[in-house]
């Protein structure tokens, strides 16, 4: 899922190889992309000491946690902004109540355009 490869936490299963390859290549894009952002942070404000990664590898995972947390929200909208206004899940995901779910009304989003899913804080192989 797209939350889970951003903050590093994708299982990625499937073709050994190919998919190795593909993942060494997604994993130092994201290390690139995040450690632009790192680079761009105000030490005046702590933020670039808080977020520096004590590992070698850059992998920014505190970065990429906390950036997933703020943009998800607009990551879905850009994902569904051309699905057609009557798709929906086949089951429901959106509550206010966190213990029944109603379908999404359009576009696979619930109401005020929140992402529908809990699914983001539910380990990959559970879903």
């Amino acid at each position: 899922d797209i939350g889970d490869i951003v903050r590093g936490r994708d299982l990625y299963l499937g073709d050994k190889k190919k998919d190795q390859e593909e993942k060494v290549r997604l994993e130092n894009n994201l290390k690139t992309i995040f450690g632009k952002i790192h680079e761009g942070l105000s030490r005046t404000s702590g933020a670039k000491d808080y977020y520096q990664d004590d590992t070698d590898k850059k992998n920014f995972y505190r970065l990429r946690e906390d950036w997933w947390a703020l943009n998800r929200n607009d990551v879905w909208k850009a994902i569904t902004c051309s699905a057609d206004k009557g798709n929906t899940y086949f089951r429901g995901t959106c509550s206010d109540s966190g213990k029944t779910g109603t379908l999404t009304p359009s576009q696979c989003r619930c109401g005020d355009d929140q992402v529908p899913t809990y699914f983001d804080y539910v380990p990959q192989y559970l879903r």
